[in-house]
């Protein structure tokens, strides 16, 4: 890449597939934002570049260079897919790392014991809940998923019909079972396209797919 075509796509602004970071604060951070761009569509990271479009550079790839590694390959689980290319700015460089849609999903931002899933949404990355990280999933299904109608997914339609939307507690409760059983139920509905999952209001709800609010 160019220096010029590096201007031209900063030009665009951060956004779905672009993010701009000054410098590796920490490999976490920047895992969040890879890890972003791998549970989409992919996306391009470039380091040494200001929220205002600055071009500020790095020092030296070599000095940011394991930070970097460690960030894609150490805190990402698995390693995120990418290529790194290096453009010069005087004495300076800016990292361009374009990451790769992961194959398999959903990609891990590990923190001590606790595993957090990052999608990007607009020009953010934004963690998830464990319902969105169990549909990315679900693209990696192979094979069909099965549906049974049941005791239980006729309490949730009827239910449905009634009151709208539900949340993952509510229906746990509604069919007394277990939030993970009650959830691998909502989730499975929503891969076949019988129900959507949306959020209002930092709670996530399920509905009819032909439900819209």
């Amino acid at each position: 890449m160019s220096l010029g075509d590096l201007k031209r796509l900063i030009k665009t602004g951060e956004g779905t597939y672009l993010e701009f970071k000054r410098t590796i604060s920490s490999p976490e951070k920047i895992a969040r934002e890879v890890s972003a761009f791998a549970n989409h569509k992919g996306g391009t990271l470039l380091i040494g570049v200001d929220d205002d479009k600055t071009l500020k550079g790095v020092g030296s790839f070599y000095e940011e260079s394991y930070l970097l590694y460690e960030a894609l390959n150490i805190v990402c689980d698995p390693p995120v897919d990418h290529t790194t290319e290096i453009v010069e700015l005087g004495d300076k460089e800016i990292v361009v790392v374009k990451v790769r849609e992961a194959e398999k999903k959903p990609i891990y931002v590990i923190s001590g014991k606790k595993r957090s899933v990052f999608v990007r949404d607009k020009d953010k990355s934004i963690r998830v809940s464990k319902e969105r990280a169990a549909l990315l999933r679900t693209e990696n299904r192979s094979e069909g998923i099965t549906f049974q109608y049941g005791k239980n997914e006729q309490q949730l339609f009827l239910y449905l019909n009634e009151f709208g939307k539900i949340t993952v507690n509510e229906y746990s409760k509604l069919i007394n079972a277990n939030k993970y059983n009650s959830s691998r139920i909502l989730i499975n509905l929503v891969s076949l396209g019988v129900l959507s999952l949306f959020t209002k209001d930092n709670v996530e709800y399920f509905t009819l797919s032909n439900k819209v609010f």
